[in-house]
């Protein structure tokens, strides 16, 4: 278990590192990928950047714009959201003034509904002077940025992560950039999303044919990304329909799974928070549909034997 600690305000962030993928697409990858600790994107063209997501605090959004200056003079045009989570959207406030924010309608509207309520969650990290910068355009399935520089689609494929997810797609350069669909030595996680609904999309983006997938945290992959999600994904749904087969809870079911093919993943507390998505869609839930999200990271504080680290 690691130890979540309290970061002061003097502290020193280090900066993520950036990672070429093709001509003017960059993976700003910020280590180890836990809570917190997101990856984002950065698309250079002669006409601009567009930045995928941004990060959790004050001190690692201002580290990632010196990012996106060491790659070029020109100003960030757009920023993408791919999903409402804090720590890839508390950001955009210091891109305010110079880029236009875009996200799903859905993410959009969970973000203005969930404000900065992830900050209570940690109270002990130094999130900084962060503002809420909800998105300034929002799209229902599909939209294409191209102005900038390389060809970039947004796609909504439906409910995973989360009910408004965005994937960014460079079909001339087969770079994706998953957000929180995909993890990368990092536990997924799905309690505000659905099981089936992300199977149904890891099999999607498996039909893209990328070659090079950013995920939401953790190192940059390949294809192979996606079906590694995807087994630990079959596995849980195994595990869930075995449990309330039984009627265990999910917590007691945790507990008593011990060393399992995924115990290597950071954060094997979401396995608690994953337990109680899986449950609910077996009892006939919609996917996305709410739940319990406060208690339910109350359970996984009781599995970790304390509150998880973040890393903000």
């Amino acid at each position: 278990m690691r130890d979540a600690g309290r970061r002061s305000s003097t502290t020193l962030v280090a900066p993520g590192e950036l990672v070429q993928l093709d001509d003017g697409v960059h993976a700003y990858v910020q280590p180890d990928g836990g809570w917190c600790l997101n990856n984002a994107g950065i698309v250079v063209g002669d006409g601009g950047t567009v930045l995928v997501d941004t990060a959790a605090t004050t001190a690692r959004a201002r580290l990632l714009h010196e990012a996106v200056r060491s790659l070029s003079p020109r100003p960030v045009g757009f920023v993408v959201n791919t999903h409402s989570h804090g720590d890839h959207t508390f950001g955009n406030a210091e891109f305010a003034g110079e880029a236009t924010v875009i996200a799903h309608e859905r993410a959009a509207a969970d973000m203005a509904a969930h404000g900065l309520a992830l900050t209570e969650l940690w109270p002990g990290v130094d999130w900084g002077d962060i503002r809420l910068r909800l998105p300034d355009v929002t799209f229902s399935d599909r939209m294409t940025l191209s102005s900038a520089g390389p060809r970039m689609r947004l796609l909504h494929l439906g409910p995973g992560h989360t009910a408004g997810d965005t994937v960014a797609w460079l079909p001339d350069q087969r770079v994706l950039f998953t957000g929180d669909l995909v993890f990368s030595g990092v536990t997924p996680f799905i309690l505000m999303g659905s099981l089936s609904g992300t199977l149904r999309l890891l099999d999607r983006l498996r039909a893209l044919e990328p070659l090079h997938v950013v995920p939401g945290h953790g190192p940059v992959g390949g294809p192979e990304l996606l079906e590694e999600n995807a087994r630990y994904l079959r596995w849980l749904r195994e595990l869930a329909r075995s449990g309330a087969k039984e009627s265990v809870a999910p917590l007691e079911l945790a507990r008593s799974v011990g060393n399992h093919p995924f115990s290597h993943l950071l954060d094997g507390e979401r396995l608690v928070g994953n337990l109680i998505r899986a449950y609910a869609e077996e009892r006939g839930l919609e996917p996305a549909a709410p739940l319990d999200v406060q208690g339910a990271f109350e359970e996984m504080v009781a599995f970790n034997g304390g509150l998880p680290h973040c890393g903000a």
